[in-house]
């Protein structure tokens, strides 16, 4: 029903920026609200931050006034501007799709992608 397909992850040094893109196809049903999660290894899925299909946003404490997330409805696409990072930001990041008007949790979303490995080392 939703395709997502990722790019822009990678290897950085604490301090340093990365960009993520995702690129959504399918039923715009399940397009409403978009987002990215992210999962570390031993930990629960965690919403990184989400927007609305008026661009309103949400984030992740953790991540407030470091991370920007935007979105290009007519392309069906959204980046997630990464700046200062830190070690702990490290995980695998999944772009995602919800039918519900917003999110808050990463347990609304009803599809996501692969996932693309960020590492930030100290």
């Amino acid at each position: 029903q939703v395709q997502l397909v990722e790019s822009g992850g990678g290897l950085v040094q604490a301090g340093g920026s990365l960009r993520l893109s995702c690129a959504a196809s399918g039923s715009p049903l399940y397009m409403n609200a978009m987002g990215w999660y992210r999962q570390a290894p031993g930990q629960r899925r965690e919403l990184v931050a989400a927007i609305t299909r008026s661009g309103a946003t949400n984030y992740a404490d953790s991540v407030k006034g470091r991370f920007t997330i935007s979105r290009d409805t007519t392309a069906n696409t959204i980046y997630l501007l990464m700046n200062s990072l830190r070690p702990e930001d490290t995980g695998v990041y999944y772009c995602a799709t919800s039918s519900l008007a917003e999110v808050h949790f990463a347990t609304d979303f009803g599809h996501w992608g692969q996932g693309t490995q960020v590492t930030v080392s100290s």
